[in-house]
C-alpha cells in the first residue's frame, strides 16, 4: 500500500473549490486523483471580486494569460482602492498598488510630511495612480506594454514561466484585477476537469471519521460514500468538515471588527457611456461602509455594516438611498458574515481552504488573496497519508499569522480614523479592542511613519507603504516630519514630487481608457476564436499556454 497521498477529495466548488482543484491539477501532475463534490443546491451571490495584485503570481502559474481568461470573467482592472468619507472632513483617497519612491534613504511619505503636507493630498503627491484612476486609464497600452517600466520584464514571457509565490514575490504588480467570481469558478473548472479532475455533483448528508479521528469518507445522497487520503474543505461559512465534523473551534474577531453583515447587489452600467473605473470604491456609510467593484457590463456593489447599531430593514434602506435610482429594480441579497478565523486550519487530515478557514469583512480585498495563499502553502506542506505533525503544525501557523496580520490591518481603519459622526464611528474609537501589538505600533506611527522594520513582520500581504496610505487618509499622521530631514538639503525629493506630476500627465495623456483596452482586447480574442474554430490557424496553444476554443470555455456576452 503507498504512504503517498493519492486521492485528493475537494468538498465544495465556487471560487475556494475550483481554484484549489486548478492549482492541484497543475502542482500535482501525476500519482494523484482529485475528486470535487459540490452540491447543485447551493448558489453563490456572484457580485463581483476584486483582488490583490499578487492573484497574478496565480494566473501565471496555471499558464493563462489575460486575454484568454479575462473576457470570460467580465474581468476589469484594479489599480487600487478609493477610500471615500472615511476621515472627518470627508475627503476621499487611494489606496494604490504602487511602493512608494526612496529619496536619500527615506521614503517619499516623510519627505511629502516636510514639503508638501500643506499643500497637496499625500497620494496625488507621492503616487501616479491616483490621476489613472480619476482618469479611468487602463494599466496597459493598446500593444500590452504595461505603464510602470520598473516592472515590465515581469511581464515577458520568460518572467512569467518562473513558479514564483507569494512569499518570494520581490515586487509590486501595478495593478490586480476585478472579475464575476461565479464566471471565475467556472473558468477554473473547465481548466481543472481538462487536466483530469473529476467532478461530482451531490449533496454530502454524512462524514465518517476514522478511529484516529481523521475523516475516513463521505456520504453522498446519490453517489453513495467517496473515499479519500486528504480531504479539502471548501464548504464556506458552513465549515461542513472542519468545524461541523471534526470539532475545530472558531476564533471570532468580533470585538476588534464590528461589521457583521451585508447585502450585496447587481447593478447596471452603461460602460459605454460611463467608462469603467480602475478601482475599488470603499465608501463610509452611517453603519459601516459600501464596496462597489465595476465589471465589464455590470457593477457589483454591496454595504457591510454592523447589525448592532441598524437593523437589517434599516440598512437596505440607507444602502439604497446611497444607491439612489440605479437600485430601483436591484434585488438585494442579504449575509451573515463570520469574521475570524479557525484555531486551525488543518486538522487530521482534513485542510479548510477560503470562507471555512477564515474570513474578514473584505475592506481590502483578501477574500481570493486568502485562497491563494492557502492553496500555495498546502502545496509546499503537502503530506504523506501518515499525519506529520510538524507539517501541519507550520501550515496552521502560517496561515493563521496572515489572517491575523490583516485582521490587524483592518482594525487600523477604523481605530485610526477620526471619523467619529455616529455610533457606530464612536464605538471604533472606544469600544473595540485594538490588539495590544497593533496599540504600541500607532504611539510609534504618531511620531514617525511606517517602515519595513515597525510593520508586522508576519507574512500577511501588506507592505509598509500600505500602512503608511491608511494612516496618511484617516488623519492619523506624525505632527511635524523627522527631525533628520532638516539637516539634508531637499532639491532631490522637490525634483521627485515634480517627476510624478510631470509622469502623471504623460500617462493621462497617452495611456487607452481602461473600456477602451479591454473593448479592444475582447473583439481581438473574439476574432481569433473564429479563426481558430474555422481552422484558419494552423495550431492550438499547449499545455502552458491554455488558450481554449469556444466549446471548451464558458461565452460570456457583452
Amino acid at each position: 500500500m503507498s504512504k503517498h497521498v493519492q486521492n485528493v477529495v475537494i468538498v465544495g466548488g465556487g471560487s475556494a473549490g475550483w481554484m484549489t482543484a486548478a492549482y492541484l491539477s497543475k502542482a500535482l501532475d501525476k500519482n494523484v486523483q482529485i475528486t470535487l463534490v459540490e452540491s447543485s443546491n447551493i448558489t453563490t451571490v456572484g457580485v463581483g471580486e476584486a483582488t490583490f495584485s499578487t492573484i497574478k503570481v496565480f494566473f501565471d502559474y496555471l499558464g493563462l494569460q489575460e486575454h484568454e481568461w479575462m473576457p470570460k470573467c467580465n474581468a476589469t482592472y484594479k489599480m487600487g482602492i478609493k477610500f471615500v468619507n472615511w476621515n472627518a472632513k470627508r475627503q476621499h483617497f487611494y489606496h494604490p498598488f504602487q511602493r512608494y519612491e526612496v529619496i536619500d534613504g527615506f521614503d517619499i511619505s516623510e519627505w511629502w510630511l516636510k514639503i508638501k503636507k500643506n499643500q497637496e493630498a499625500f497620494d496625488y503627491a507621492c503616487f501616479l495612480i491616483p490621476w489613472l484612476c480619476d482618469n479611468q486609464k487602463s494599466p496597459r497600452y493598446l500593444d500590452g506594454q504595461v505603464f510602470d517600466d520598473k516592472v515590465q520584464n515581469e511581464f515577458s514571457s520568460q518572467q512569467i514561466a518562473k513558479k514564483n509565490i507569494l512569499n518570494n514575490l520581490k515586487i509590486q504588480y501595478p495593478y490586480a484585477y476585478h472579475f464575476d467570481a461565479n464566471l471565475l469558478a467556472r473558468f477554473m473548472k473547465d481548466y481543472a476537469m481538462r487536466r483530469g479532475v473529476k467532478q461530482i455533483v451531490d449533496d454530502v448528508i454524512d462524514v465518517k471519521l476514522a478511529e484516529d479521528g481523521s475523516i475516513d469518507h463521505i456520504n453522498t445522497k446519490e453517489h453513495d460514500s467517496i473515499n479519500g487520503d486528504l480531504f479539502i474543505d471548501c464548504t464556506g461559512f458552513r465549515g461542513l468538515l472542519i468545524n461541523k465534523a471534526l470539532g475545530e473551534p472558531f476564533i471570532s474577531y468580533a470585538e476588534s471588527l464590528l461589521c457583521d453583515s451585508a447585502i450585496a447587489m447587481q447593478l447596471p452600467s452603461d460602460i459605454q457611456k460611463d467608462g469603467i473605473n480602475p478601482y475599488t470604491t470603499a465608501t463610509a456609510l452611517n453603519n459601516g461602509w459600501v464596496w462597489n467593484i465595476p465589471l465589464y457590463g455590470r457593477s457589483g456593489t454591496g454595504y457591510v455594516y454592523s447589525s448592532a447599531f441598524v437593523s437589517q430593514e434599516d440598512a437596505e434602506k440607507e444602502f439604497r438611498e446611497h444607491l439612489g435610482e440605479a437600485s430601483d429594480n436591484c434585488k438585494a441579497s442579504h449575509i451573515k458574515m463570520r469574521i475570524g478565523r479557525n484555531r486551525n486550519s488543518w486538522v487530521k487530515n482534513c485542510v479548510a481552504i477560503g470562507l471555512s478557514s477564515g474570513f474578514v469583512e473584505p475592506l481590502e480585498s483578501t477574500g481570493i488573496f486568502f485562497i491563494q495563499h492557502a492553496i500555495e502553502e498546502l502545496v509546499s506542506h503537502f503530506p504523506n497519508k501518515s499525519s506529520n505533525e510538524e507539517l501541519i503544525n507550520s501550515y496552521n501557523k502560517v496561515i493563521a499569522d496572515c489572517i491575523d496580520g490583516v485582521r490587524d490591518f483592518l482594525t487600523l481603519h477604523y481605530c485610526a480614523s477620526d471619523r467619529a459622526d455616529t455610533e457606530f464611528w464612536k464605538a471604533t474609537k472606544h469600544d473595540i479592542k485594538v490588539p495590544e501589538n497593533l496599540r504600541e505600533k500607532l504611539r510609534l506611527w504618531k511620531n514617525r511613519l511606517p517602515n519595513n522594520k515597525s510593520i508586522n513582520p508576519k507574512f500577511h500581504g501588506f507592505e509598509s507603504y500600505s500602512y503608511s496610505v491608511m494612516l496618511l487618509g484617516l488623519n492619523y499622521m506624525p505632527e511635524s516630519s523627522l527631525p533628520v530631514l532638516e539637516h539634508i538639503e531637499d532639491q532631490n525629493a522637490r525634483a521627485a514630487f515634480m517627476a510624478i506630476q510631470e509622469k502623471a500627465n504623460y500617462l493621462s495623456a497617452t495611456l487607452p481608457s481602461q473600456y477602451e483596452y479591454l473593448t479592444h482586447v475582447i473583439k481581438s480574442q473574439e476574432q481569433s476564436e473564429y479563426l481558430h474554430e474555422n481552422n484558419l490557424v494552423s495550431s492550438y496553444s499547449n499545455e502552458n499556454n491554455l488558450t481554449a476554443s469556444k466549446e471548451s470555455l464558458p461565452t460570456v456576452v457583452y
